[in-house]
């Protein structure tokens, strides 16, 4: 059973925002402008959660494990990075009970923040063209500190912003990434069952909960202690 937080973090993409229309349009034009055969939903769908530069790498090679030539990663990172600027939002959609969860959990007096791997260029972007952006009193991208998920220190910047104890904090995501960095910064974690987690069951990875839907931490919040 969860402690009831004070503070929720929630993570953006698998989470919040299913980007990944948007990520596998760019992906496959960088392809295509290289001359290469693009990949398609499916593959990059397997690919994203660790950033776009890594996103970028796994394209280059087709495989979620190795890396490219950093000579093809330099001309085609550039590409990437031009295109997602334009389509940072244009395909990307909140997944079903995310404005209900929020809406909730406003009301119910959560402090709230989003902790993100994606570059604040692209987040602060897409939270406000989806119309969520003013549900965040503190938003941590990928590059608001010098170090990204799996590293605590994202979560506990969050909780030092809101003077909120660790063992009073709860994060929201969807990836070993999150459920690791959680467990280091000593939040306690809940997993969307649906999110960016490499085809591996989230579960397998012993978050506090999992959910299939943000409107289901109603009533864990409501039972928790």
């Amino acid at each position: 059973m969860l402690k009831k937080p004070q503070m929720i973090l929630i993570d953006v993409d698998g989470t919040l925002v299913d980007s990944v229309p948007d990520l596998t349009f760019c992906v496959d034009e960088m392809m295509r402008a290289l001359g290469r055969p693009v990949h398609g939903e499916a593959k990059v769908r397997n690919w994203v959660g660790n950033g776009v530069e890594r996103l970028v790498r796994r394209a280059l090679i087709g495989q979620l494990d190795g890396e490219p030539d950093e000579a093809d990663f330099q001309q085609a990172y550039p590409l990437f990075l031009d295109l997602y600027s334009e389509n940072t939002s244009k395909r990307s959609r909140l997944y079903p009970g995310i404005r209900e969860g929020l809406a909730y959990l406003k009301a119910a007096g959560f402090k709230l923040g989003c902790v993100t791997n994606k570059a604040a260029q692209f987040t602060e972007p897409l939270l406000r063209d989806l119309g969520v952006a003013g549900d965040f009193s503190i938003i941590v991208s990928g590059d608001t500190l010098p170090q990204k998920k799996p590293d605590p220190a994202p979560l506990l910047h969050a909780a030092r912003f809101f003077g909120v104890e660790p063992a009073q904090a709860l994060m929201v995501g969807d990836s070993v990434s999150d459920v690791k960095a959680a467990r280091a910064a000593g939040f306690q974690i809940v997993c969307m069952s649906y999110g960016y987690n490499h085809g591996v069951d989230i579960r397998a990875s012993n978050p506090d909960a999992v959910i299939d839907a943000l409107t289901e931490i109603q009533p864990l919040l409501e039972a928790a202690a």
